[in-house]
C-alpha cells in the first residue's frame, strides 16, 4: 500500500499501523528542466569595396633571335648542268650559276652560297602591366536592431 502523500507518516487513516507494514515517508524529488531557444541577431553590417590597381613592373621576358650568316664561296668549275640547292649538316648551299663565252658556252659554277643558322637566347627587361585586385570591408552598426523577445532565425537545435 502507498501512503498518503499528505500525511507526515506511513500510520494508515484510522491512525493504527497495520501488521507488516514499515513505516515510510515519502521524500519529493523536484527537477528542474530549460528550454534553450537560438535566433539570428544582426550585430552590424559588412560593406565590402572591390578595387582594381595597375602597377608598371620591370619583368625578365625569354626571346629568341635567329642570326643568318652568309658567307660567299668562289667555285669556278664548269659544270654540265644546273646544280640543285643543297643541305650539309646546318649549312644551306645555293649554288650560283653564270654563263660564260668560251669557244663554246659552257655553264660553269661561279660560286656558292653557304647559309647556316645560329640561334641564341637573350634576356630582355620588358614592362609590363600588372593587375591585382583589393578588397576593403567596412563594419557599421546593424541599421535594424533586434527586438528583445522577437523569434527571428533558425529554431532552435536540442
Amino acid at each position: 500500500m502507498i501512503p498518503d502523500a499528505s500525511r507526515t507518516d506511513s500510520q494508515p487513516p484510522n491512525g493504527k499501523p497495520q501488521a507488516g507494514e514499515d513505516r515510510e515517508r515519502r521524500v519529493p524529488l523536484l527537477e528542474e528542466q530549460i528550454d534553450i531557444d537560438r535566433r539570428t541577431v544582426a550585430t552590424s553590417d559588412v560593406r565590402v569595396h572591390k578595387a582594381t590597381r595597375e602597377v608598371q613592373a620591370t619583368i625578365d621576358v625569354l626571346l629568341q633571335r635567329e642570326d643568318v650568316d652568309v658567307r660567299r664561296v668562289t667555285v669556278n668549275r664548269p659544270v654540265d648542268r644546273p646544280q640543285p640547292t643543297r643541305q650539309e649538316g646546318d649549312v644551306l648551299i645555293v649554288p650560283l650559276h653564270e654563263e660564260v663565252p668560251v669557244i663554246t658556252t659552257q655553264l660553269m659554277l661561279t660560286e656558292e652560297l653557304h647559309i647556316s643558322m645560329r640561334r641564341s637566347e637573350v634576356v630582355q627587361p620588358t614592362q609590363v602591366t600588372l593587375r591585382r585586385e583589393t578588397v576593403e570591408i567596412e563594419r557599421t552598426p546593424a541599421s535594424n536592431p533586434p527586438v528583445a523577445g522577437s523569434q527571428d532565425g533558425p529554431p532552435p537545435a536540442h
